[in-house]
């Protein structure tokens, strides 16, 4: 059995923002696995289904959690339920966002530092090591003026939207690939630079964010990165 934890924000104020891409991308997964209805346990959201790998071959029972606990909190969560199904840490997958890769790019490791990522911290904290594989997804830094704050918890605006529900959906795929066949072949399916004409899309969508006006969005510490 294997773990994969979705990190974001819960409530409606942050659906479709750039902090809550883990939850994006966890959906989708539980939807690929045709999972189990969601419910509410763990601190969180969680549903069971079974994943079936790339190459066909394999098969591997899988729980996805989100943790309702607000990010910086998550590692409670994810605690619990590596408790309940004792779990050690390599059999955990995080997926989070990433403000230094661009916007939809990939990457996955198989362990590491937070690398400022508040929610992945506090899971090291709570499992005691940093031995849980992660992916993260790109978000891209904030435009000159913004406060990053207010981009990470800002929605996406149109010309993000297309490039996230692609990389969210290549996530998914990504997530179960890794439960399924490992992180090696998953890191070397995934962690290649995308293709010219994302890099493209990419730099437009920087110019268009920069005509906007950052988002005053109501902040607590529990939500920042």
């Amino acid at each position: 059995m294997k773990l994969i934890v979705g990190l974001g924000n819960p409530g409606r104020k942050y659906e479709q923002t750039r902090h809550n891409v883990g939850f994006m991308v966890a959906a989708k997964v539980a939807s690929l696995v045709a999972a189990s209805p969601s419910k509410i346990r763990f601190e969180g959201e969680f549903a069971e289904g079974t994943a079936l790998g790339s190459q066909g071959e394999r098969r591997e029972q899988l729980v996805v959690l989100c943790p309702h606990t607000y990010m910086n909190a998550s590692g409670k969560s994810v605690r619990k339920a590596c408790d309940f199904y004792k779990l050690v840490p390599s059999e955990v997958l995080v997926i989070c966002d990433d403000l230094d890769l661009a916007a939809g790019r990939l990457r996955i490791r198989g362990s590491g530092s937070a690398g400022g990522q508040k929610g992945l911290a506090d899971i090291i904290r709570h499992l005691g090591t940093d031995e849980m594989v992660r992916l993260r997804l790109g978000i891209g830094r904030p435009p000159a003026g913004w406060e990053t704050a207010d981009y990470v918890l800002g929605k996406f605006n149109k010309q993000e939207v297309e490039i996230f529900e692609s990389a969210t959906t290549k996530a998914a795929h990504a997530a179960l690939d890794w439960a399924c066949e490992g992180v090696g072949f998953t890191m070397n399916r995934y962690n290649a630079d995308p293709a010219p004409k994302q890099k493209q899309t990419q730099k437009q969508t920087k110019k268009q964010t920069k005509k906007q006006n950052p988002l005053n969005t109501d902040q607590s510490d529990e939500m920042e990165l």
